[in-house]
C-alpha cells in the first residue's frame, strides 16, 4: 500500500482566509458607511512566560494582520492574582470596541482555569469554551465551537469521507478537543468512541484504535499510538504536539502510521494552522454577533 496522503492544514487554512479576508473587508467598507470605522478586534491575555504560548501568539497577530482583524496582546506577570484577571477580562467584556477574548493556557497555578473561562461573555467566546457556548454544542444549536474540534472535523471533511455509520476513535476525553469532537460526530451519526486514561489502564486501547476507521490522538503524549495499531486505509488526525530530542513529535508514530493509514496529518503542520485560521473565523462571527450583521 502506499504512503498516506498528508492533511495539511496549511493548504486548507489558506482557502479560508481568502473568504474570512473578502468578509472583513464587505463588513468594515458598511460600517465606514456608517461612520463606524471599528475593524474586528481580539484580545488574547497572556500570564507569566510560556514558550507554547508566545509561538501561539505570534501565529495569531500574523494570521490576524493578513485578514484584517485587530490583535490586541496584554501580558501580565506569573504572580497575577485570579481576581485581578478576573477584573481585566470583566472591562474587556464591557468594551463595544473589543469582540473577542482569549485566555493562552496554561495558567498559573494560583489561577482557577474553570472561573476564568466562566466569565469571559460568551459573546466574546472566541475559542467557544464557556459553559453557554458548549451547552449550546450539546443542543446542535452552536456559534462558537472550540477551534482544534472545529480544525480536525474541517480536516476529515477535506478527504471527503462518509462519517455516517463509521468507526470513530478520539484519544483523549479533554474539555477543549476530545468532548466536543464528539459531540460534532455524534452529529454526524458516526459511531463514536472516547478514550481516556481508564481505557490505556485496562489495556483496551489497542484494541479500539486497530478497528477506527478515522483515528483522532489528542492525549499530549509523544508517540502514544504505534503505527503497527493503525488501521488500513483509514484516516488519522493527530492533534498532539510534543518536544522531543529537539523536533516537534505529535502522539502517533507518523512513519509506521503512513504505511497503513489513506491520510494522515504531519506535525507540524496538520492541524495546527487550521486551529488559528478557525479561530480568526471565530472573531468574525462575533463582530457579526455584536454589530448586528448576524441573526
Amino acid at each position: 500500500m502506499a504512503d498516506a496522503k498528508l492533511l495539511e492544514g496549511r493548504k486548507l487554512a489558506e482557502k479560508l482566509l481568502q473568504a474570512i479576508e473578502k468578509e472583513i473587508k464587505r463588513l468594515t467598507a458598511s460600517s465606514a458607511e456608517k461612520r463606524d470605522d471599528t475593524a474586528p478586534t481580539m484580545v488574547a491575555l497572556s500570564v507569566g512566560n510560556n514558550q507554547a504560548s508566545e509561538v501561539y501568539l505570534k501565529s495569531q497577530k500574523k494570521i490576524a494582520e493578513k485578514v484584517g482583524i485587530r490583535h490586541l496582546t496584554k501580558s501580565f506577570k506569573e504572580t497575577m492574582k485570579e481576581d485581578a484577571l478576573i477584573q481585566e477580562i470583566e472591562q474587556l467584556n464591557n468594551d463595544p470596541s473589543i469582540h473577542g477574548i482569549i485566555v493562552q493556557m496554561p495558567l498559573p497555578q494560583q489561577i482557577r482555569i474553570g472561573r476564568i473561562l466562566d466569565v469571559i461573555s460568551p459573546e466574546k467566546d472566541i475559542e467557544g469554551v464557556h459553559p453557554y457556548n458548549l451547552g449550546r454544542l450539546v443542543l446542535k444549536k452552536n456559534i462558537f465551537v472550540p477551534c482544534t474540534a472545529h480544525a480536525v472535523m474541517e480536516l476529515i471533511d477535506a478527504t471527503g469521507a462518509d462519517l455516517y455509520g463509521a468507526e470513530v476513535v478520539i484519544v483523549g476525553a479533554g474539555k477543549v478537543v476530545g468532548r466536543p469532537l464528539a459531540l460534532l460526530l455524534m452529529e454526524r451519526m458516526a459511531t463514536t468512541t472516547v478514550c481516556n486514561i481508564g481505557t490505556s489502564e485496562k489495556k483496551r486501547l489497542e484494541t479500539h484504535v486497530r478497528g477506527a476507521d478515522v483515528l483522532i490522538v489528542a492525549a499530549g503524549k509523544a508517540n502514544l499510538i504505534p503505527g503497527e495499531w493503525i488501521k488500513e486505509g483509514s484516516i488519522v488526525v493527530d492533534v498532539g504536539i510534543n518536544h522531543c530530542g529537539g523536533k516537534v513529535v505529535g502522539d502517533v508514530d507518523f512513519e509506521g502510521a503512513r504505511k497503513k493509514a489513506a491520510y494522515i496529518t504531519p506535525v507540524p503542520g496538520g492541524v495546527g494552522p487550521l486551529t488559528v485560521t478557525i479561530l480568526m473565523r471565530n472573531v468574525l462571527t462575533a463582530y457579526q454577533l455584536l454589530k448586528g450583521f448576524h441573526e
